[in-house]
This record gives structure tokens, C-alpha cells and sequence, in this order.
């Protein structure tokens, strides 16, 4: 064995450990194909915030998720949310808010987003010219009657609320479900909805799982749009041949499902995707389980 000095132990000693502190780091931070931060979109965990909202997101952390959209804050401030991720050592990077909820309280909104140093808010469902036509606007079944003049009317509030929203700083995003792939006349509600945003203050988050129920082939749309679509929600549905909006089947926990997400993250590595976020919203399991679950499968796709 040869002799080994002083220093050049040290220094060999040194590295070891930089380099097994950025080994063991790496699976985390680049923990998908697209080379993102593994992110959640918080409604998978709706039922465990309000018992116990730090443990669950210290919870989230340790399964290896560092980002996370917010889908409502428990009447917690900024400030409070703001300390609860930075000790769980997650960032929040964008919220979801419906369009009726925005309309009233947008200046309000932006401040919130300001404070809590968000990248995005977007909106997760749209509303209607004229609300009082349909018995039960915030129903799935009422959504799925929205009119090409409905959809061009939430294209206008959404073009002067990203422009707000740009103005503080932030993006604004829409989030998809299955209304926007109905047609009327021979022209999708999506397509329309794109054509009439200024891509400079509207960008798109892809729900994949909700454009696959909807008959929709997510890597299709990430190709024609692969400048528009900036953020994704990764989920898994057993879909069959009934599978219809309608009578869509629960979510399932990634790699249970029916969904190919193999060519979807092909798509995407050729577009400008920032934020990837799971999300599972029903659970025949353990909620932690089920996210451990859809976690690896996010990992072993890298």
C-alpha cells in the first residue's frame, strides 16, 4: 500500500464527501425525464393540511417532493404559509384559484402571491358570461354546457387578469380539465381559448390526465403547444372504452393506471416546461403510500 500524505487524505476525504452529498442530492433535484424539481399539487393532501398542516408537508418532503402548488390555505397568512414551507424545505411556486373567486379578489389575490413569493397563479376552472342561465354553475355537469361564447368571454377576463398579474411580477396560468376539448361547430374550446390569450400573459398548465379522459392525447397537445403549456399535472386514470367526462373514473396512483406517460414526457422535453406537479385525488390507500407510490414512478422515468 502506498503512503498517502496528510494533505492529499484530507483533500481525497473532502471530495468523498462533496461527492456523495451531491449524489445523494441528485435523484431529488433532478427527479423526473424533464431534469425539474419533483412537485405536488397540494389537493392530493386536502384532508391532511387542515389536521395538521407543517407535519404533512414535512411528511411531503421526506418522500422526496420539493415544490407544490397550492390549492387553498387553510385561513393561513402569507407569513404562515411562507414559514411552514421554508421549514419543510418546500417551495411553493403557484396556487390554484376558480375565476369566481378570482374576479372579486384579485387585487387580493396578487398581494397573497406577492407575499408568499409565488412564480404562477393560476386559474383551475372557468365561470360564465351569464351565470344565472344554468341552474348550478358550480357543477361539474353545468361546465360541461359551456358555450364557444362562454370560452371567449373567460379569454377576455384572463388576457386583463394576467396582465395584473404580470404587472406584480408573477404569471398567470389557466389549468385544464375536460370542458375544454368539447367542440361547438366544428371548433375545440382550447383551441379557441389559446387563439384568443396574448401567450405574453397567459400561459397553459396541462392537466394530462384530465386531457386523457377527455379523449385528448396529451403529447399531441404538448406538441402544438409547445410554447404555451409552461407547467403539467401528472396523474393516472384506469380509463376503458366507457370512459367518457361523464363518467370518468377515479384517479389511481402512476403506473396503476391506463396512461402512457412515456411519450407525453417526450413531448415535453421539447417544450418549455417549468413546474411538473403529480397529483392523485382519490386514494384507495394511505394518502403518503399512494404519493410514495406516484413519487418512484416519477423517479424511475428519469
Amino acid at each position: 500500500m502506498f503512503p498517502i500524505s496528510r494533505r492529499a487524505f484530507l483533500k481525497s476525504v473532502s471530495a468523498s464527501i462533496a461527492c456523495a452529498s451531491f449524489c445523494g442530492s441528485t435523484p431529488w433535484l433532478m427527479a423526473n425525464a424533464l431534469g425539474l424539481p419533483l412537485g405536488l399539487q397540494l389537493y392530493s393532501v386536502r384532508n391532511l393540511l387542515p389536521k395538521d398542516y407543517e407535519g404533512t408537508l414535512k411528511q411531503l418532503a421526506s418522500l422526496g417532493y420539493q415544490e407544490v402548488e397550492a390549492a387553498g390555505f387553510f385561513n393561513r397568512t402569507a407569513i404562515e404559509v411562507k414559514k411552514a414551507m421554508n421549514q419543510a424545505n418546500l417551495r411553493c411556486v403557484s396556487a390554484h384559484y376558480a375565476l369566481k373567486d378570482l374576479l372579486p379578489k384579485l387585487d387580493e389575490t396578487i398581494q397573497y402571491g406577492k407575499d408568499l413569493g409565488l412564480e404562477y397563479i393560476v386559474c383551475s376552472s372557468p365561470w360564465f358570461k351569464d351565470p344565472a342561465r344554468v341552474k348550478d354553475p358550480g357543477s361539474r355537469a353545468a361546465r360541461e354546457s359551456m358555450t364557444l361564447d362562454d370560452w371567449k368571454w373567460n379569454a377576455e377576463q384572463f388576457n386583463r387578469i394576467g396582465e395584473q398579474i404580470n404587472v406584480a411580477g408573477m404569471n398567470f396560468a389557466y389549468h385544464n380539465h375536460t370542458p375544454e376539448f368539447r367542440s361547438e361547430n366544428g371548433v375545440m374550446f382550447y383551441d379557441e381559448l389559446l387563439r384568443l390569450t396574448d401567450p405574453a400573459k397567459v400561459a397553459m398548465e396541462l392537466d394530462c390526465g384530465w386531457a386523457a379522459v377527455a379523449g385528448q392525447k396529451p403529447a399531441t397537445l404538448l406538441t402544438r403547444y409547445r410554447d404555451r403549456i409552461k407547467m403539467l399535472h401528472v396523474k393516472d386514470f384506469k380509463l376503458t372504452p366507457a370512459t367518457t367526462p361523464a363518467n370518468a373514473p377515479p384517479s389511481t396512483e402512476l403506473g396503476h393506471g391506463t396512461i402512457d406517460y412515456r411519450p407525453i414526457f417526450a413531448a415535453a422535453r421539447k417544450a418549455d416546461i417549468k413546474h411538473l406537479f403529480v397529483e392523485q385525488e382519490e386514494f384507495d390507500m394511505p394518502p403518503m403510500e399512494a404519493l410514495k407510490i406516484d413519487a418512484d414512478y416519477i423517479r424511475r422515468m428519469s
